[in-house]
Formats: C-alpha cells, sequence, structure tokens
C-alpha cells in the first residue's frame, strides 16, 4: 500500500512533509484536502486528526499527524530511501535536536505569525497589520543574529550534514519574502544568506515551492 498524504498543496506544512517525502525518494499518495470547504473540520477527518489540522499520514492503516513527527518518523521507517536525515551518532542526534527545538522556538513562533498577518490574515477577511508584521521580523531578527554564530562555525543548522532541522525552517521561511521580507538574505548576515540559498535550492524543496505537492506513487 502506498503511503498517503492528506493535507493540501498550499499549506506550509503539508509541504515540510512534501519535501521529506521528495528528498527521501518515498511514493506517496496526495489526498486533497479542501480548507475552503472545511474538509478538515469534517467528522470523517477529525476522527483521524482530532485538531481538525493538516497533515496527516496514512501508512497502511498507521495514522500520524504534526509535520515534524512525521518527518522524524519517515527518515527512521525508510533509512535506505535517500539520504539519511537524522543522525545516527549520539551527540550529532542530540545536536540535531538542539537545532530542531531552536526552529521551534526562535524561528517558527515569528516567521510563521508574521506570514499570517500579511498573507493569511486576507484570506479570512482579517485587515492586515503592517506595524505587527514589521515588530515580528524584528525579533526574528534577533535570533537570526545567533543563528548568524552557529551557521559561521559549521554548514548547516545541526552540524555540517543536512538534516531534517533544515527542512523544517523550509515552508514559512520561504513565505517571508512572499510577505515583504528578504531577512534570510540580508548581506548583514552572509552565514545565515549562504545557508537559505544552500537549502531553498535542493530539488526536494523545488518539487513543492509555490504549493505544489504531487503525488509521485505509479
Amino acid at each position: 500500500m502506498v503511503l498517503k498524504l492528506y493535507g493540501s498543496g498550499g499549506s506550509t506544512c503539508t509541504r515540510r512533509v512534501g519535501t521529506v517525502l521528495r528528498e527521501k525518494k518515498i511514493p506517496f499518495e496526495l489526498v486533497e484536502v479542501d480548507l475552503m470547504k472545511g474538509e478538515h473540520k469534517a467528522p470523517a477527518y477529525l476522527e483521524k486528526q482530532p485538531f481538525g489540522q493538516i497533515p496527516y499520514i496514512d501508512d497502511d492503516g498507521f495514522i500520524l499527524y504534526e509535520s515534524r513527527a512525521i518527518s522524524r518518523y519517515l527518515d527512521a521507517k525508510f533509512p535506505d530511501h535517500g539520504p539519511k536525515l537524522l543522525p545516527t551518532d549520539l551527540k550529532k542526534y542530540a545536536l540535531f535536536e538542539q537545532a530542531a527545538s531552536v526552529e521551534l522556538n526562535n524561528f517558527d513562533p515569528y516567521a510563521s505569525k508574521a506570514v499570517s498577518e500579511i498573507i493569511f490574515k486576507p484570506y479570512l477577511g482579517l485587515t492586515p497589520d503592517p506595524a505587527a508584521f514589521q515588530e515580528l521580523i524584528n525579533q526574528l531578527a534577533a535570533r537570526l543574529d545567533a543563528y548568524e554564530v552557529i551557521l559561521s562555525k559549521q554548514k548547516y543548522v545541526a552540524g555540517d550534514e543536512f538534516t531534517l532541522a533544515d527542512i523544517f525552517h523550509l515552508p514559512y521561511g520561504d513565505m517571508l519574502a512572499a510577505a515583504g521580507s528578504n531577512i534570510l538574505l540580508d548581506e548583514a548576515r552572509p552565514n545565515v544568506a549562504r545557508w537559505w540559498k544552500d537549502i531553498t535550492s535542493r530539488d526536494s524543496w523545488l518539487a513543492v515551492k509555490g504549493g505544489v505537492v504531487q503525488s509521485n506513487a505509479e
């Protein structure tokens, strides 16, 4: 049975999982969930994802939601598909978890809220607040100063190897530019810019960039 990804091509978290699936070359089928029709709040969907969020996967009857958890599961289950995205060495794994925690606490809260302020609010009939957006960007900038120090010593956020921690940054980081901020390419942080250009040029990300997540199963 081919793994099924329930989500939407335009969803940031669906693209996070889609990037991992492409990076690992894992066959999958995308089952499109129509958010505008409220399909993610329907009783049948809530039986699988009680929070009514996307995405979730169905791996031969095994249901799993939360994009970062799904990503870890996919790399662990398919070690021989594509590159290994979770280190096996204990200390390197600890550094990966450190980097993943940094993304969750020092990047995502600011990037996701900034994107929501400018891009998602209009879809909900709400008025964007440019001042709130700029304050979030300023707060993110302070965190990226620390990223610059880290990335001046290593190629990627968890060390010199590309990992899931790098992938976790991609969806909301990419949308910052669409929201009006090129902070990740700021020349004042050359190592952040170098890292960002590197990870956004990978074929796995380019395959889902712009909300295009397509099934790759025969």
